[in-house]
């Protein structure tokens, strides 16, 4: 298994996964929509119902459990094995500031304690930092 502190997830514009400088393939919609949940839900599991929820919504095939492992098997594969199987589901671990979205929260958090702070420049230097992990709309090709 690969060091995990080399990928980034990124949901702040176009879903993408980054180890070191290089994007990482991610392959077809579904299976995009599948990670896409697995990173907003880090650290927690991820029933595989509630996947083949999202992927299909309330029509899902006969095959979407089967389905839903072979998209799973293939992140496994692209991420160099960071999912984990847990029952009922999945879980992707990872530290919060890997995500985007996690370090955007941060940085918000912490430029709303410097202004309470009364320190007006590094709550503006906060501010900054977090509005520039944005890409574009959020999970735009998902």
């Amino acid at each position: 298994m690969d060091d995990i502190g080399l990928l980034r997830f990124g949901v702040l514009g176009p879903l993408e996964v980054r180890k070191g400088d290089r994007v990482l393939p991610i392959g077809s919609a579904k299976q995009r929509a599948v990670l896409a949940v697995l990173v907003l839900r880090a650290n927690h599991v991820v029933p595989a119902g509630e996947l083949i929820d999202v992927v299909w919504g309330g029509h899902p095939p006969k095959t979407a459990g089967n389905a839903v492992s072979v998209y799973v098997a293939q992140l496994r594969k692209a991420l160099g094995g960071y999912l984990v199987w847990r029952p009922p589901g999945y879980l992707l671990p990872v530290d919060p500031d890997q995500v985007d979205l996690r370090r955007f929260q941060r940085l918000l958090a912490d430029a709303h304690a410097a202004r309470a702070a009364g320190d007006w420049e590094q709550a503006v230097a906060g501010l900054q930092r977090a509005l520039a992990l944005w890409r574009g709309p959020a999970l735009a090709d998902v």
